[in-house]
């Protein structure tokens, strides 16, 4: 594959008569981490959820590995390489946790995620899992949602906001796994509102300010200043 492996192109987006996106252009190169940075209501989850299928474009294009995928729902996107950790999670509350992981498996792909690697790559996770989703914490429930996605084996994996409302200790934890995640050779599209974390895990950066591309980037390069700038408009 030549270009991009994914590549959104002039994308609108509507909410009904609100508009979300304007004319939004971005690509992801394989192999990369891509941080999608800016304040609550940017646009950054209605990107990714436009990206996994769950949401329709109003007009632009996505492209992954070369593929236009417009008109194609979620489920195929996933069959094709598209993984989506959603924000809040979204488990199956009354299901196991070894039985969300292997909601991920139906859609799966070849590849080298199964049971026993997600499994390693997240240890505590095991002896819970018998346990209800309901009754897990935050931080395992992150973790139990990671796992489901990884069982797709992706090419493209899809972060929304890995850190909100957990422990910073368990953030910790999660950004550990995501270095080995991406170093195996997963893209990482992520989505993250703290900025250090952000510019520690990613290649580049990619900011929305009110549904509009407001600084892109490398992340070695970009200052807290500018990016502040980016984020707030001033």
């Amino acid at each position: 594959m030549t270009g991009p492996l994914l590549e959104v192109t002039d994308l609108v987006v509507h909410y009904g008569d609100f508009q979300a996106l304007y004319g939004v252009s971005l690509a992801v190169t394989d192999g990369e981490t891509l941080a999608l940075m800016g304040a609550n209501g940017a646009g950054k989850s209605t990107l990714l959820n436009t990206v996994a299928g769950l949401r329709a474009a109003t007009s632009g294009q996505v492209q992954f590995a070369g593929r236009d995928l417009a008109g194609m729902p979620a489920f195929q996107r996933v069959a094709v390489g598209i993984a989506l950790v959603p924000e809040g999670r979204r488990l199956f509350p009354t299901l196991t946790a070894h039985e969300n992981l292997l909601v991920g498996e139906y859609r799966a792909r070849p590849g080298p995620w199964r049971l026993g690697a997600v499994y390693e790559l997240f240890p505590f996770l095991e002896p819970l899992r018998d346990r209800p989703a309901a009754l897990l914490s935050g931080g395992e429930q992150q973790a139990v949602a990671i796992g489901r996605a990884l069982m797709s084996n992706p090419r493209l994996l899809l972060f929304d906001e890995v850190s909100l409302g957990l422990a910073p200790v368990v953030i910790q934890q999660l950004y550990g796994v995501l270095a080995r995640i991406t170093a195996a050779g997963t893209t990482v599209l992520l989505v993250e509102q703290d900025v250090g974390r952000a510019l520690g895990a990613a290649d580049r950066v990619h900011c929305l300010l009110e549904g509009r591309t407001a600084l892109t980037g490398a992340a070695s390069g970009i200052t807290r200043e500018a990016l502040s700038v980016a984020y707030f408009g001033v």
